[in-house]
């Protein structure tokens, strides 16, 4: 076979097509050659040419079987740029990247492991190194420290210990993550460059020769496995770190329930780890069993676990965690049965229900947002307003209504009766209707505009206002324009808990809140019903609240792989329709919207 435009002088390493199909995003690591360089123009096998190269030590998880890794080693040599391993060596070691995916790392505390032990790493395989282990266990002893002989991470699994330990060592059996061992290392002996490249990040000293991390840093790639360009070692290193976090979290989920079936996929794939992912359980008894026969919690949709529910999972000492839809969600609406990107996973309890404090409400609490976070959060924020993001991206358009010059102009977004948000943080509001009056009465002289849900519009839910409850409350119905078409035309919004509050903050608009919604009692908006004193309290910033509900808070999952993303990704999918795909299983509900929505517009007419 001869492989066009081969660069003289270069060792070339031909991947077969099936690799391609497993990362197809695989030329992106290589963007100096051009498409010309990678063509094969003989054999027919759809081979592409590349350099030589092996899986990074940092490898990511397997998300019940997806993978596409960030991160590669070549043979070729790279450069550094100032403090550029510095800042990966501080993601390595606050992320605690590196090892095989998917090994404990309960930690060196949680195994009563006390610091300053001399760490051994038997290799496991009696044809290799047994002299020089043998050697390492040793120069250990020699060092007057206890000693603590553990797997080499980095070994087969499946090889058996070579070493006998002395009475007074410790024997770990179990591989354990290279992170848990280092915590309780002063020293480390017999070690392999893979895991002195980690030392070396922890700054445990080894026995091993040289310096391993810097140098492999600099042939590290890293390649964007969404949209198949190149990135940087830093973000290759970010969205390896958001991965490992997220199958870390993953581990702790023994089952889900109350999870519609037409979401599940998306689920499923949300929650995955290395070894498997969480059953959906048909019952709360059996979610019960399963969470107590794994040591893990269970996972329930916010909406279908009331109170009396969530009650019994505490009392039979079961953690619970709560899953909605997060706050940029799809191209198109979950009523119409469309999955999800974006979700909101608490362990505390929904974001939307103030009693108690939520994970979002400590996030922002608790802070601290540094300078990068703050920066792209900014970003986030520009792009989000530019590009007219909301949290439906809904495609329809309607005409806005006349507005006289001079006046003040006021949205009063309506919300569905019965949703929880408004049930649970409405305050002494609790209609659509009785929200126009008080809106009204707080701004007697203004234009007020009044945008019915999304879902009673499609004819999904209920809590439509006909044209005779409107008449002195509002002055126009601007149903068919999309959100982020009215708000550059207006001064101020009057809402319960709807997230279109959120939306106009990102605008620079004005917003009361008659309810308790996330955003409220920041500092950021006028709020009618406060929360009791002691509560939230702590003025943040605009950017602020984007970094922690719209980047620290949500788990996104990307529409095309369904790998955990970027929110950046996120943005970028909802340009593409092709994307966003409803099941044909679910066709029924679009034909039950049409009619719904049909006679919804008849009877707003009268």
């Amino acid at each position: 076979m001869t492989v066009k435009g081969s660069p003289a002088g270069l060792p070339l390493h031909l991947a077969p097509a099936a690799l391609l199909a497993r990362w197809p995003h695989l030329p992106a690591f290589w963007p100096e050659r051009d498409s010309a360089q990678l063509e094969v123009v003989e054999g027919g096998e759809g081979r592409v040419a590349f350099p030589p190269f092996t899986l990074a030590p940092f490898a990511p998880p397997r998300f019940a079987g997806r993978d596409a890794p960030p991160l590669i080693v070549t043979d070729e040599e790279g450069v550094l740029a100032p403090g550029e391993a510095a800042a990966l060596t501080e993601v390595i070691g606050r992320a605690r990247l590196g090892g095989p995916p998917g090994l404990p790392d309960p930690g060196a505390q949680a195994l009563g492991l006390e610091a300053g032990r001399a760490v051994v790493l038997d290799p496991c395989d009696p044809a290799r190194q047994e002299e020089e282990a043998a050697a390492a266990l040793l120069a250990a002893q020699a060092s007057g420290r206890p000693v603590l002989l553990a797997r080499d991470p980095f070994a087969d699994p499946a090889a058996r210990m070579v070493l006998a330990p002395p009475g007074d060592t410790r024997l770990l059996p179990q591989p354990l993550s290279p992170w848990t061992l280092l915590e309780g290392a002063a020293s480390l002996h017999g070690a392999g460059p893979l895991m002195a490249a980690l030392a070396e990040a922890a700054g445990v000293a080894h026995d091993r020769p040289g310096a391993h991390l810097v140098p492999l840093l600099a042939r590290i790639r890293a390649a964007d496995p969404f949209r198949r360009r190149p990135w940087s070692r830093a973000e290759g290193f970010a969205l390896l770190a958001d991965w490992v976090a997220a199958e870390r979290s993953n581990r702790g989920i023994s089952a889900c329930i109350g999870i519609a079936r037409w979401k599940r996929r998306q689920v499923a794939a949300l929650l995955a780890h290395e070894g498997g992912g969480p059953a959906f359980a048909g019952t709360p008894e059996g979610a019960m069993e399963r969470a107590k026969a794994g040591g893990g919690a269970v996972l329930a949709w916010a909406a279908a676990c009331p109170d009396a529910l969530a009650q019994r999972f505490r009392q039979q000492g079961v953690p619970l965690r709560l899953l909605e839809d997060g706050f940029i969600r799809s191209r198109g609406l979950g009523a119409r049965f469309l999955p999800g990107a974006s979700y909101s996973l608490d362990s505390r309890g929904a974001y939307y229900d103030p009693r108690q404090p939520s994970d979002l409400e400590m996030l922002l609490k608790d802070g601290p947002f540094g300078p990068a976070l703050l920066a792209r959060a900014a970003a986030l924020r520009e792009t989000i307003v530019r590009r007219g993001i909301s949290k439906y991206n809904l495609t329809t358009e309607g005409s806005l209504p006349d507005i006289p010059s001079g006046r003040r102009v006021v949205l009063v977004p309506g919300q569905v009766e019965d949703d929880a948000s408004v049930r649970l943080g409405g305050g002494s509001i609790r209609s659509n209707l009785d929200l126009l009056k008080a809106a009204r009465a707080a701004e007697p002289e203004a234009f007020i505009l009044y945008k019915p849900h999304p879902d009673l519009e499609a004819g999904y839910r209920r809590g439509r206002l006909r044209a005779a409850d409107l008449a002195g409350l509002a002055d126009a119905v601007v149903g068919g324009v999309p959100l982020p078409g009215l708000l550059p035309h207006i001064d101020a919004l009057h809402t319960l808990t709807s997230l279109s509050g959120f939306e106009a903050l990102l605008r620079g608009k004005a917003v009361t809140c008659w309810g308790q919604p996330f955003y409220a009692g920041w500092g950021l908006t006028d709020d009618r019903a406060p929360l009791p004193a002691g509560r939230r309290g702590v003025p943040r910033t605009l950017d602020e609240l984007v970094a922690a509900a719209l980047i620290l808070y949500p788990r996104y999952i990307d529409p095309v792989t369904l790998l955990p993303c970027p929110v950046e990704v996120m943005m970028d999918r909802l340009d593409d329709p092709t994307a966003w795909r409803i099941s044909p299983l679910t066709i029924h509900r679009g034909i039950e919207g049409f009619i719904r929505g049909t006679l919804a517009r008849i009877g707003r007419r009268r």
